[in-house]
């Protein structure tokens, strides 16, 4: 019985992967699988939980890698910049990934990951990271004035600025990104009296 749900996850994987969400149907990865659509169905309740099985997994594959190569001995400021854009350029790589940025789908995965509690999944980046900021604040390199979960939210804040970059100006939008990362990290970096 395993051996059908994985095969039903990695033809679908295959499949998103090459014709994306959108012109992926569950009648094609069924034929793929060599399985019934209702086979299909014995496993996942729909086309979009298949996805979602899937874009968690290299999501959660893409943030250990990061977290693996981060150096934490870099500045705060290095260390942000860097990582936002190990995740920018990690999601734009993978195709699964790069489905987050497609705006004819973007809405119905961000509830669906929301529904999925995606987040939940990385939530390791958050203990390392909070540990990390907490180290800062004590060694003088970030405000100790705001508390490191707020911290910490901030810069949930600019991972999420590149879901809007249409919105902010593609033509733009690197250098819009890496200047708001700039000045918010400074701005964070500042010891308050």
């Amino acid at each position: 019985m395993e051996d059908k749900k994985t095969d039903i996850y990695n033809y679908g994987k295959e499949l998103f992967s090459s014709k994306g969400f959108k012109d992926t149907n569950v009648a094609d990865i069924t034929k793929k699988a060599g399985v019934s659509v209702g086979t299909f169905y014995n496993y996942y309740s729909s086309k979009e939980k298949l996805f979602m099985d899937i874009f968690i997994d290299e999501n959660v594959k893409l943030k250990k890698n990061m977290m693996s190569s981060v150096n934490i001995e870099d500045t705060p400021l290095d260390f942000i910049k860097g990582f936002l854009s190990m995740n920018i350029a990690g999601m734009k790589s993978n195709p699964i990934l790069k489905e987050w940025y497609n705006h004819d789908v973007f809405n119905k995965i961000e509830k669906l990951f929301r529904q999925e509690n995606g987040n939940d999944s990385v939530s390791f980046i958050y203990g390392n990271s909070l540990e990390m900021v907490t180290k800062w604040q004590a060694e003088g390199k970030m405000r100790s004035d705001l508390s490191s979960e707020l911290i910490m939210t901030i810069f949930a804040a600019l991972v999420n600025i590149d879901t809007h970059k249409e919105e902010v100006g593609l033509q733009h939008f690197p250098q819009v990104l890496d200047l708001i990362t700039e000045f918010v990290i400074k701005g964070l970096m500042d010891t308050v009296e």
